[in-house]
């Protein structure tokens, strides 16, 4: 098969585009991508040898936008469309898998109107408003909090799997803000940094690029020996190490965490669109296999109260969640329909 990918602006939805289209590669099928020239999708495709071809096309987001700007940004999707039909037919595309986010706005909606076979990958627990728009006209949605026909298991790096263990101790924790960093969650670090440090605990932190000058200032005004590290690729290893981690609870980082069996506190960002990063947490919650608390004070002492606790049975639910191969199970399904 001919394969298109579309979507990104950010690292939650470019990173399932990678997983999907390096599964459907190994698989045989011809691969191309396209995305914004806004946002992050030229950075982590822009050299890439993955893909027969990469499109950048000149959009931008909507639904941030009032007045002329959302009039110029429709305008720039429209003739974006037009570019992606003529993608589309010049590669004879049998499939098109949009991963959401406004760089796949130009190439899904011309998907419909060439009758190409849409695919919706949705990572988060509440629908985006693009993909619940196009929702109803796919030849198949995905998500790993559906139930059913829908349900897939997360496309997560096989890394965290093959290094999975069960964890019944806390001996190291990990901060987890993000790929931009998180300025509450490092502050709550600082808080609780001489606590951990009483009890052994070893800390592992990644705060942000923007932050680390100031985060490893204060460790070393506290005389704390902790492991800190403004932007890193080496995420996976260090969530190895990891027995404990608090973090943000975008969909990708909480379902590494999921699969590697580490527990996680989760403090929601809570300026996500439709707050899907609190329902994202709720769906570890209700396996009671986390904690999930709301950004603001006294949070210090809830931290230490889940880290003094059994963290056994939820390391144990984690690994139920979710299963390895959920790229190849997305796209054998596409597979099928098409």
């Amino acid at each position: 098969m001919n394969i298109i990918f579309t979507g990104g602006g950010t690292g939650g939805h470019l990173v399932i585009a990678l997983s999907l289209a390096e599964t459907a590669r190994e698989r045989g099928h011809r691969v191309i991508f396209i995305g914004s020239a806004s946002g992050q999708d030229r950075q982590w495709f822009g050299d890439s040898d993955l893909f027969e071809d990469t499109y950048f096309l000149d959009t931008t987001g909507v639904v941030n936008k009032k007045g002329f700007g959302k009039l110029n940004a429709l305008w720039k999707i429209f003739k974006a469309l037009l570019v992606s039909r003529s993608i589309i037919r010049d590669f004879h595309a049998d499939a098109i898998v949009s991963v959401g986010g406004f760089s796949a706005a130009s190439a899904a909606i011309a998907a419909l109107t060439t009758k190409t076979p849409l695919f919706i990958h949705e990572q988060n627990a509440i629908t985006g408003k693009l993909n619940k728009l196009l929702r109803p006209y796919a030849k198949g949605f995905f998500s790993s909090y559906e139930e059913g026909d829908n349900h897939c298991d997360y496309p997560v790096n096989p890394r965290y799997f093959q290094n999975a263990r069960l964890r019944d101790a806390v001996k190291t924790v990990i901060f987890l803000g993000g790929s931009q960093g998180a300025k509450f969650i490092n502050d709550l670090a600082l808080e609780i940094a001489p606590w951990l440090n009483e009890g052994k605990i070893h800390i592992i932190h990644q705060c942000g690029l923007k932050e680390e000058e100031r985060v490893k200032k204060g460790y070393a005004d506290l005389g704390i020996d902790a492991e800190v590290y403004g932007f890193t690729t080496k995420i996976a290893e260090l969530v190895e190490r990891s027995d404990f981690a608090i973090s943000r609870s975008g969909a990708s980082t909480l379902w590494e965490l999921c699969a590697a069996g580490v527990p996680a506190f989760y403090i929601p960002f809570p300026y996500a669109a439709a707050d899907h990063q609190f329902h994202n947490a709720r769906y570890i919650i209700d396996h009671d296999a986390g904690w999930c608390e709301r950004q603001g004070d006294g949070l210090a002492q809830k931290l230490q109260e889940a880290i003094l606790s059994d963290i056994r049975p939820k390391s144990e639910m984690l690994r139920h969640l979710i299963a390895p191969e959920g790229a190849v199970e997305i796209i054998e399904k596409i597979e099928e329909r098409v």
